[in-house]
């Protein structure tokens, strides 16, 4: 998070959304926001941690920077559930048919559900981040094998056939990228400290 103290690194900003945003967006709507509603939520968090960021100092005993990301998102969220007027069913999310209090949708239960739904999407995020970060340096035929082997589940046999390689390379490919793959994720979760 260091690269990102720099507002004029579009590089390392436009990582950190490409890593973060879907996470961001996917907690909006799990809130039950509407997409336009979750896109002013992404947009306003990358924001407050743009403002934030240089006050950030990675305190353990504080939390994670996962952990703030959170909280930053749930004001966002909290902020556009507050924009609604009140009985606007079109802004609704289509799912929601509770009849309660906005208040009351993002109160403690809701919380706890979102805590989970962070956890998980976290992981996925990292995951989906790494490989993104991967495929850019790595030899795309590489990518390909280890695509179709490890992500789509081909078999061995198949995967050598259709791309026109040995097993031992498919085999191969799939040790050296996920060796790789660990790795951008360490790289990333300590990034996010």
């Amino acid at each position: 998070m260091d690269r990102l103290h720099d507002w004029e690194d579009r590089k390392h900003w436009q990582e950190f959304f490409d890593t973060y945003g879907k996470l961001i967006f996917s907690a909006a709507l799990k809130s039950g926001l509407t997409e336009t509603e979750a896109q002013e939520v992404v947009q306003e968090t990358i924001i407050t941690v743009a403002k934030k960021i240089g006050q950030l100092r990675y305190d353990p005993a504080r939390g994670s920077f996962k952990g703030w990301l959170l909280h930053i998102t749930r004001w966002r969220i909290a902020d556009q559930f507050r924009k609604r007027r009140p009985g606007d069913s079109q802004k609704r999310a289509s799912s929601d048919t509770r009849l309660t209090a906005t208040i009351e949708r993002v109160a403690d239960p809701k919380a706890e559900e979102l805590d989970d739904f962070w956890e998980r999407e976290w992981q996925e995020n990292l995951l989906a981040a790494a490989m993104q970060r991967l495929k850019k340096r790595i030899d795309a035929k590489q990518f390909q094998i280890f695509d179709c082997y490890v992500r789509k589940e081909w078999p061995a046999q198949k995967v050598a056939t259709e791309l026109g390689v040995s097993m031992g390379q498919v085999y191969l490919a799939r040790h050296r990228v996920t060796a790789l793959l660990k790795k951008e994720i360490r790289a990333l979760q300590k990034e996010a400290r």
